[in-house]
């Protein structure tokens, strides 16, 4: 599923324009972010969990060359699913 399709599930759920179902998507999405940069930890209860993770620095190789490379430390996000969605599946 894209976000077109998802737009789509949540307009014909809203019963809405599709209009009003990118504003509500996009204002969860945007909430999502916010929460993560202050908190570093977004959780809904019974869907799952978005969190901050830092990865160290580490050494790689470039594909075309096979020369070493060094890789810097950076930050992601990584989704741990709740129990609820888990057994929806």
């Amino acid at each position: 599923m894209n976000k077109v399709e998802l737009v789509a599930v949540v307009q014909k759920t809203l019963g809405s324009s599709k209009a009003d179902a990118e504003r509500a998507l996009a204002a969860v999405l945007d909430g999502i972010k916010l929460g993560i940069k202050k908190t570093k930890n977004v959780q809904l209860i019974g869907f799952g969990t978005f969190k901050v993770a830092n990865r160290k620095a580490r050494k790689g190789i470039n594909p075309k060359t096979g020369a070493a490379i060094k890789i810097k430390a950076s930050k992601s996000v990584k989704f741990a699913a709740g129990k609820a969605f888990k057994s929806a599946l």
